[in-house]
């Protein structure tokens, strides 16, 4: 397998936009999930927000009108400044690209309310690329979109608030209560493969989400997974990205298909890529990219996509059990099969739910 190594990475930058590729030699040392202090998914922690059925009140001063449909509602840029008390309310989020302010409604219900920045061309055909595909989605594993506003440049977007922080969080810098079990990892795995699958072959047109990584998987309060940041998704079966200064390639380190990387086209397979590499950080509890080290995790990971009999090598030490062992070596061959160099031969996401209901317990 064709192995990227990225350089100059800084931790706080989540996207990257042009790789080289090279071959990396066999690592000596893994990176441990406590060699990293903040993390990027942390600085850039996704807009979510916790509401019973989708339901919100907004507490408008002039109209105090009411919100309780699944439809998204487009708000006007005075609400956007109410909700967020004139962007002076805290800031649950931020990257190259947007930040996120911590938004309130009436009756004390919060929302996560993303700012996309700048003036230029470029981000505001991402901002109207993030809109259109969100408006053709709903579903519960899903980040539910409630209100936009397209009024400005800027481009707002209203989410629910999950205040329960991401995968990324619980499996590299959460403390030792907050240890996901094997079943909760298999659980989030399972629903996480649900809502790939209904962007890929429920929406009409399908989706392409493009990003997927543990930080970009918010957690609620029972642990089911939340997707979220939908901004280098893509509509349809594939779509041809152009290498250029209007149109990079994008994504982040450690989870980006080597192939998307040569061809610049994006597929479902790209996502079903990511999602290989999220079974091993589910597995071994190890980063997706250790920025200290350069290293990728599929390439550390060796042992296990070769040979699922050693899976016992590398399981995060702090989930362990007989079960467990073979519940993961069921999941090493799944991650395997999502990581082959040919696209053709990777596994649909239909395909792997099939797999796990007959083979994982939940």
């Amino acid at each position: 397998m064709a192995c990227l190594a990225f350089l100059n990475f800084k931790r706080r930058s989540k996207r990257v936009e042009d790789f080289q590729d090279h071959q990396p030699g066999t690592p000596s040392s893994i990176c441990s999930t406590s060699s990293f202090g903040s993390s990027s998914s942390q600085s850039k922690k996704m807009m979510n927000h916790k509401i019973n059925n989708n339901k919100m009140f907004f507490n408008n001063p002039a109209a105090g009108s009411l919100i309780a449909s699944s439809v998204p509602r487009r708000f006007t840029w005075e609400e956007i400044e109410g909700l967020t008390m004139n962007f002076s309310s805290r800031v649950v989020g931020e990257g190259g690209f947007s930040t996120i302010y911590l938004s309130h409604f009436s009756d004390s219900i919060l929302g996560a309310l993303k700012i996309h920045g700048g003036n230029s061309e470029r981000l505001n055909r991402m901002f109207k690329q993030e809109l259109e595909v969100l408006l053709h989605i709903r579903h519960h594993n899903i980040v539910s979109l409630l209100g936009y506003c397209d009024e400005k440049e800027e481009g707002a977007l209203v989410f629910e608030y999950i205040p329960n922080g991401t995968l990324y969080d619980k499996l590299h810098h959460g403390n030792e209560k907050e240890v996901l079990s094997w079943k909760s990892r298999m659980s989030i795995a399972f629903q996480l493969a649900q809502a790939i699958e209904y962007l890929h072959e429920e929406c009409k047109p399908q989706i392409v989400h493009g990003d997927i990584k543990s930080s970009n998987i918010l957690l609620d309060d029972q642990l089911n997974p939340k997707l979220c940041d939908f901004g280098f998704s893509k509509m349809g079966f594939s779509s041809t990205v152009i290498k250029s200064s209007m149109n990079p390639i994008m994504g982040s380190p450690g989870y980006m298909d080597p192939l998307y990387l040569r061809t610049g086209i994006a597929s479902k397979k790209n996502d079903v890529y990511s999602f290989g590499v999220i079974i091993l950080e589910l597995i071994t509890g190890i980063e997706a990219f250790c920025s200290e080290k350069e290293q990728l995790l599929t390439s550390v990971a060796g042992p296990i996509i070769r040979d699922a009999n050693k899976v016992a090598e590398m399981m995060d030490p702090r989930v362990a059990g007989d079960l467990v062992q073979e519940e993961a070596k069921i999941m090493a061959t799944i991650s395997a099969q999502c990581l082959r160099q040919q696209s053709s031969l990777r596994p649909s996401m239909s395909e792997i739910l099939h797999t796990m209901r007959d083979k994982i317990s939940f």
